[in-house]
């Protein structure tokens, strides 16, 4: 059978693996490609308790967190680096991070993946009711949930490797919203597609939100790195953006204590509706592209924080379904989606490592193909049905 299936973790039924070592080799028409899947539980400090999952497919490696909603912590292809330094040394338990702190910034507690999943009730800025008492805290609970349920799959004639798991954002007698998570790559590729599902498990329509945090760092990102974005508009989020909207596609050499800054866009695409991003090195020698379909993720912004090493140097590409605004101003914007019984609705990105001026290049001509059929309008300010 060329397809092999090992369940790792399902609560419902009472199965835990401490631990998984897969060695395969996939036989491509170019020659043998070796690949491997490991399984293992950090110990101490705030990591205590936290399970991983490694993926080497030969060229691109990943860890996968279980423990905190399915999130990526941080990935290598070739001599590229996916991840950034942040203050936190992760990847943390939730046990550690206060989401109900009253600041409604408990989220950063736990925050140092290179893909970070925002959602589901609600994310971005923190929210609080007429008396001060914390109502949404800043991009929700859904990295901070443990899957209920996760499976590794590997295909010995296609190469394919595949990590599935279930994570619930359910409350009694409110919610009960379900994220089907998958990440997929290839023996051998320098590509990783998610795919994502959420399903509206109540007998009630109910709302939601999703966002990604897609966070890249040195050296792979340093001053003199530069982000590709093809868009019909975009906008400075606060005045921190306006005074940096020159500069908003480079990036600057680390300064203590620059404040953050974020972008708006509503991106340009091509017939299908499908869009890249590029970011590529200060040398101009590698490059990362995040692709995917506006009808799935109808908004986009690039966050930049450009302080020394560790304090922290990192720009985030985050496509999502609405703009990271309190969830009471994207409602009344229309942007907070609603799920009707039993609804799915699905979502997908892919992130490859380009290695080559020649990948490079090919992708820079896609995006100017897409901005050249686009307005390109850039807002001095921040634009008011997009910043709260």
């Amino acid at each position: 059978m060329a397809l092999k299936t090992r369940t790792i973790l399902d609560s419902d039924n009472g199965i835990y693996s401490e631990s998984l070592d897969i060695e395969e080799v996939f036989q491509s028409p170019a020659g043998a490609i070796p690949f491997r899947i490991t399984k293992r539980r950090l110990h101490g400090g705030i990591r205590d308790g936290v399970d991983i999952i490694e993926v080497d497919n030969g060229k691109f490696c990943f860890t996968i967190i279980p423990t905190r909603g399915m999130n990526m912590w941080k990935g290598r292809c070739g001599d590229v680096q996916l991840k950034w330094d942040s203050a936190v040394r992760g990847p943390v338990h939730p046990k550690f991070v206060s989401l109900n702190d009253p600041s409604g910034c408990g989220w950063l507690d736990g925050f140092d993946e290179f893909i970070a999943r925002c959602g589901l009730e609600s994310l971005g800025s923190s929210e609080f009711d007429q008396n001060g008492v914390l109502k949404y805290g800043l991009h929700g609970r859904i990295s901070n949930l443990p899957a209920r349920r996760v499976k590794v799959s590997f295909n010995t004639e296609t190469g394919e490797i595949i990590i599935k798991g279930v994570i619930e954002e359910a409350r009694a007698l409110q919610k009960r919203l379900a994220l089907y998570v998958t990440y997929s790559t290839f023996a051998g590729s320098s590509k990783l597609t998610v795919h994502d599902m959420v399903k509206n498990r109540s007998s009630v329509a109910t709302d939601f939100e999703l966002m990604y945090h897609i966070n890249a760092g040195e050296p792979f990102v340093s001053a003199g790195a530069k982000v590709m974005v093809p868009f019909e508009e975009m906008c400075p989020r606060d005045n921190n953006a306006v005074e940096q909207l020159p500069d908003w596609n480079i990036y600057q050499e680390p300064l203590p204590g620059r404040p953050e800054c974020c972008f708006f866009f509503d991106l340009a695409v091509d017939r299908n509706k499908n869009t890249k991003v590029l970011l590529i090195n200060s040398q101009g020698t590698r490059g990362l592209t995040l692709g995917f379909n506006k009808e799935q993720f109808p908004h986009f912004l690039v966050w930049k924080m450009q302080r020394p090493c560790g304090d922290s140097y990192v720009t985030g590409l985050e496509p999502g379904l609405n703009f990271p605004n309190t969830k009471s101003f994207e409602k009344e914007k229309g942007r907070v989606q609603i799920l009707e019984p039993g609804e799915t609705r699905s979502f997908e990105f892919s992130l490859e490592v380009l290695h080559n001026f020649g990948e490079i290049s090919e992708t820079i001509h896609y995006i100017k193909r897409l901005q050249s059929n686009a307005s390109g309008k850039i807002l001095k300010a921040p634009k008011p049905d997009w910043c709260e």
